[in-house]
């Protein structure tokens, strides 16, 4: 925050911060965005009304010594509450990762932090294979920190959008990843 405060980086620079190191953000391609924005969309007419999604926007990661920009975090109102803070793990319901160049570093770098910081529900758009994994139940810390478990759901399958164990609503994989 400092350095986007002093000018040595600039507002919107795609840079994340992971485990306290300044990492360049992976560039966006067409599936990408496009599984992003239906996503999103998706999201928005689904989540109960004191939910709402937030896209590419910082989340501070206290453990990890961490603030990723995930494609979508899912956290709950009113917006005014993040006027001054970003959300912190306390305040998500879940994590979206959309994947295609970024891949690896979803399923391995970022599942670890996420689930070191005890976020409940992580998922993984996985554009190349065409499916949605999601993660749940973490455990662990540092570098054994991970989620333990995985479910994959391709196309024709459904995601159930599950906020505080309760489900409110379904995504089609085949809206998201074609």
């Amino acid at each position: 925050h400092k350095m986007i405060r002093t000018g040595v980086l600039l507002d919107g620079e795609p840079y994340e911060l992971l485990e306290g190191n300044l990492v360049r953000k992976m560039a966006r391609g067409s599936p990408h965005d496009s599984a992003l924005d239906t996503l999103t969309e998706t999201l928005r007419g689904l989540l109960p009304a004191t939910w709402y999604p937030r896209a590419q926007m910082a989340v501070t990661l206290a453990h990890t010594d961490s603030e990723p920009e995930p494609d979508i975090v899912i956290v709950p109102g009113p917006r005014a509450r993040y006027r001054q803070s970003h959300p912190v793990p306390a305040d998500v319901g879940i994590v979206v990762e959309v994947s295609d160049s970024s891949l690896a570093i979803d399923r391995h770098d970022k599942n670890r932090i996420y689930a070191g910081e005890g976020i409940p529900v992580y998922w993984v758009v996985n554009i190349p294979e065409k499916q949605i994994e999601v993660y749940t139940q973490p455990a662990g810390a540092g570098d054994d920190a991970a989620y333990t478990r995985r479910d994959d759901y391709p196309v024709g399958a459904s995601v159930p959008v599950a906020l505080g164990g309760s489900v409110v609503g379904q995504v089609a994989v085949s809206e998201v990843v074609r």
